[in-house]
């Protein structure tokens, strides 16, 4: 891949690939648009091969439209081993959650790997069980860092000539809150994290509260990471 000349011309996955702005604003952690967008590669297991593609919402969730279309490809049989990645700009709700739960216990030799930019209504009971059972399942699931960022940037976006090397740096601040807030929700605990958006102007806010069983558990370098002990 060329750093001067952008994705090179023969790159199989250049049509496949999302224009600059539109990743700038889908996978800002601090934008709360309502639609979802899903970069993702599979890596076919004994094929030596890495397929890419992007998806948004459609009248499905994004993650129900990736399961119905995989299970489409030829390539894949109930026997099929691969380890598909998903990078996504909202976390699965509930719903989702307990598809690619129920799509996982019938396919045992796929392995999914998920990062995500923003936890989707993390408040929700649902959604927070929902990402508990994934994790229980076997999915990794991790919050979006500047490495995933990078590798996104230079894997999904059709950047401008000699721009490999930029891609939007967002505030390191709100991927600490996101990470607070997942581990918060793997322990089962309540969440601490609250976000506000003002429309007028368009600003987002966060306030933090955290409780007795928060510090009981929480590990003090993740509380450190955000100011908060």
């Amino acid at each position: 891949m060329s750093s001067e000349t952008g994705p090179v011309a023969v790159d199989p996955t250049l049509r496949r690939r999302i224009e600059p702005h539109e990743f700038e604003v889908f996978f800002d952690p601090r934008e709360l648009r309502k639609e979802t967008c899903l970069l993702y590669e599979i890596n076919w297991g004994g094929r030596h091969s890495v397929w890419r593609h992007t998806s948004q919402n459609t009248s499905n969730h994004v993650e129900v439209n990736f399961l119905e279309k995989f299970t489409t490809e030829r390539y894949f049989r109930p026997s099929t081993r691969c380890s598909i990645t998903w990078f996504l700009s909202w976390s699965p709700c509930g719903e989702c959650s307990r598809a690619i739960t129920e799509f996982l216990s019938l396919h045992p030799y796929v392995t999914l790997f998920i990062y995500i930019a923003r936890l989707y209504h993390h408040t929700d009971h649902r959604n927070r069980q929902g990402l508990r059972d994934l994790i229980s399942s076997g999915v990794t699931i991790q919050i979006m860092t500047e490495q995933e960022y990078c590798y996104c940037w230079r894997n999904f976006v059709n950047y401008p000539p000699s721009n490999e090397a930029y891609w939007p740096r967002y505030p390191h601040l709100w991927v600490k809150l996101y990470v607070l807030e997942l581990y918060c929700i793997i322990l089962g605990l309540p969440p601490c994290l609250k976000i506000l958006r003002r429309k007028q102007p368009q600003l987002t806010f966060f306030t933090i509260t955290l409780q007795t069983c928060h510090y009981q558990r929480i590990p003090p370098h993740l509380l450190w990471a955000t100011g908060l002990k």
